[in-house]
């Protein structure tokens, strides 16, 4: 029995050939699909005036679901090159996807939470959310995982079915809250006037959208008393303005004097010989 190494080096480099186009033929077509979304999508949102957010979540969503499709057809035609029956593929595939969706609820949940995730504009790409133990900045919404960016660079990937409720801190403003402790030998009517004199200043702060304004003796503790200081701010802008009050009404403390607390100790020291 001969062997005709011609023929087979022909149908080697014709193959060959044939995988090289579908492969550049795969980028040309993902690079030229990706502007085409891209452009698509800034050009609608632009005409209904949806939220740069929006757009961002909308972008990458349609992006991850174009490549999905752009695969699944690569590999239907790298099938047709080795003239492998795509029909029979397809009807042995429904068959063990039935099998295997029985043990995948969890996939068909995590891509239903993620489609009404989106539908109902819950989270958007680059807000600021807690959610499933986590909180951070939303990085993707996919049908099947959300990506958190936590505040330590942490990257968490959620499946959409364990976001049973959602905490979102970016849709509208928010609370700056600081509390000073003062020594109980204060003059308590000189500290308060002292800090609405800081507050005043900070009322011009453009990251304020009210206050922030003195609420008041808010607590009596063991050793000090408790003073809160209360506004709302732009959001994603309440932990500046907190820690800038903080280091105002410090230094103006300090200026006149205005005593912090401190741990105190009584030792009663008693003479035996005296109490007998």
């Amino acid at each position: 029995m001969s062997i005709n190494f011609s023929t087979i080096i022909d149908i080697v480099i014709s193959t060959g050939i044939k995988i090289i186009l579908l492969v550049v033929a795969y980028f040309i077509a993902r690079s030229l699909g990706n502007k085409i979304i891209s452009n698509l999508l800034q050009r609608t949102t632009q005409r209904q005036k949806v939220s740069k957010s929006r757009l961002i979540t909308l972008e990458k969503l349609t992006l991850n679901i174009f490549s999905y499709v752009l695969i699944f057809i690569f590999i239907t035609m790298l099938f047709g090159i080795f003239d492998v029956p795509i029909g029979p593929l397809i009807a042995s595939a429904g068959v063990v996807g039935l099998a295997i969706g029985f043990g995948a609820q969890g996939l068909v949940s995590d891509v239903v939470t993620g489609f009404f995730i989106l539908l109902e504009k819950q989270i958007e790409v680059g807000e600021y959310i807690t959610v499933a133990n986590y909180d951070g900045i939303v990085e993707e919404i996919g049908l099947r995982t959300t990506q958190i960016r936590s505040f330590d660079g942490t990257l968490n990937f959620i499946p959409n079915r364990q976001i049973e409720s959602v905490a979102n801190h970016s849709r509208g403003t928010m609370r700056a809250l600081v509390d000073i402790h003062i020594n109980y030998e204060s003059d308590l009517d000189q500290t308060l006037e002292i800090l609405n004199l800081v507050c005043q200043e900070f009322q011009s702060d453009e990251r304020f959208v009210d206050g922030p304004n003195v609420i008041g003796v808010n607590e009596l503790g063991a050793t000090n008393m408790t003073i809160r200081i209360v506004g709302q701010t732009v959001n994603m802008e309440q932990w500046s303005a907190e820690r800038d009050i903080r280091k105002a009404v410090k230094l103006a403390l300090n200026t006149d004097r205005i005593k912090y607390p401190y741990p105190q100790q009584m030792t009663r020291l008693i003479d035996d010989h005296k109490a007998d």
